[in-house]
């Protein structure tokens, strides 16, 4: 899709993926915000460091409910994933920040 806006690709891949219209909402909300966070960097151009800190930042910081906390990790795993081609990894300790910052562990 080369040419075409992020979050435009996210919307078509969304509805090419049925699914609600709600879910696209969310989606392109956290999106959008993961991409202020980090000053308006490419997502392509980070890694799960980069979602960590974001994840952390809503769960310390802003003090999100955990299912907005899913909801936003949902999101970004829908985009490295879906969109980008580039699934999020479980490395550099992903899985166990993943987890204290959701609130499981």
């Amino acid at each position: 899709m080369t040419g075409v806006r992020l979050l435009d690709q996210v919307r078509n891949t969304i509805r090419a993926l049925h699914y609600s219209r709600k879910t696209e909402q969310a989606y392109c909300y956290w999106i959008r915000h993961y991409i202020r966070f980090h000053h308006y960097r490419h997502p392509i151009s980070m890694c799960n460091r980069d979602v960590a800190r974001f994840l952390s930042h809503l769960a310390l910081e802003r003090r999100l409910s955990v299912t907005s906390q899913h909801q936003a990790f949902n999101a970004l795993v829908f985009l490295y994933a879906e969109v980008l081609g580039k699934p999020l990894g479980k490395g550099d300790g992903w899985v166990r920040e993943r987890c204290s910052v959701l609130g499981h562990g």
